[in-house]
């Protein structure tokens, strides 16, 4: 055999590119691993869809009768109160702060399964129909006044329930509820409501950005556990606390619950309107918005209903 002969084994010199196959077409290759012009066309697209889901949702919100409102928000309250129900068992028995978070994440799974709802969900849905032009300010003021009143109402009831029928557990309710009135109303309970105010609109946002009911169910345990395992100031969770500890001697009256929950409410609003509804909108460009506040008031074409997210 010639010494010039090939060895198969040898491996081939490097070549200039020239023999490589040619990426996929349609697509070009990304430098940097940065996206491609393509992958970033999707993500708006999916964008999008979150967006038009939002506003449709919006619609149907505020287009409510007033029974269908007043019985959503009921229902909302006594969902809470099931998440606070589970949390004082929880903390009664094991004496865990987290772990009693995690309980009463409950209350958010059955208010994304039942379909009703808070009054701070509201600082990202109907906030996108008015300023798409699709409903007025007034239209959104009597969806924020109907559902606080009747979360509060609903959420009043089922704790007076659950301090006769567990008395067990009055003093862990004590104990929770008087929390927030201690801590007065301050900077750092402003504070701790605005990032309230914010997770619970993030919540909203995340929900509405996806089909699938397990991740709908993921982002309702993450928030739920945050607020809870935070002792976030939230609104209509607070009011159920010292409620809780209203209903069997609570060291505080209600002129202390309603000045809680009003500050409470003040800064959930600021969180959930000003760090998280007015940048999504941003982001969502203006584009979209005019697009939006153009198009006929009816309902959406089955092809409009999620443009650019696969089925």
């Amino acid at each position: 055999m010639s010494r010039y002969t090939t060895d198969p084994r040898r491996q081939a010199p490097p070549t200039d590119g020239a023999d490589l196959p040619p990426p996929p077409a349609g697509r070009r290759p990304s430098r940097r691993g940065l996206p491609t012009k393509e992958e970033r066309s999707q993500s708006d697209e999916e964008l999008q869809g979150a967006f038009v889901k939002t506003v449709d949702e919006a619609r149907r919100r505020l287009n409510r009768s007033w029974p269908s409102l007043f019985a959503t928000g009921t229902v909302g309250g006594i969902d809470v109160g099931l998440g606070v129900l589970a949390l004082l068992l929880v903390k009664e028995a094991t004496g865990q702060e987290l772990l009693a978070a995690l309980a009463f994440s409950i209350g958010f799974i059955a208010i994304t399964l039942g379909r009703s709802e808070l009054f701070t969900e509201n600082f990202l849905v109907p906030v996108t129909a008015v300023v798409t032009g699709k409903s007025s300010v007034g239209t959104m003021l009597r969806l924020w006044s109907g559902t606080a009143v009747t979360n509060l109402a609903g959420g009043w009831v089922f704790m007076a329930l659950v301090s006769v029928g567990l008395p067990e557990l009055r003093q862990t309710a004590v104990d929770l509820g008087r929390h927030y009135p201690e801590m007065g109303i301050g900077s750092t309970t402003f504070a701790s409501a605005v990032i309230g105010g914010a997770a619970i609109t993030l919540m909203t946002w995340m929900q509405r950005g996806t089909d699938s009911v397990p991740a709908k169910l993921v982002a309702a345990v993450a928030i739920a556990f945050l607020l809870a395992g935070g002792r976030l100031n939230h609104a209509i969770v607070v009011s159920l606390e010292m409620f809780a500890a209203l209903h069997v001697g609570a060291p505080f009256g209600y002129a202390d619950w309603l000045g809680m929950a009003s500050w409470a409410a003040l800064g959930n609003l600021v969180g959930g309107i000003a760090l998280v509804t007015v940048l999504r909108l941003v982001q969502i460009g203006r584009t979209a918005l005019d697009a939006e506040r153009q198009r006929p008031d009816e309902p959406r074409a089955p092809e409009e209903d999620s443009p650019g997210v696969p089925a």
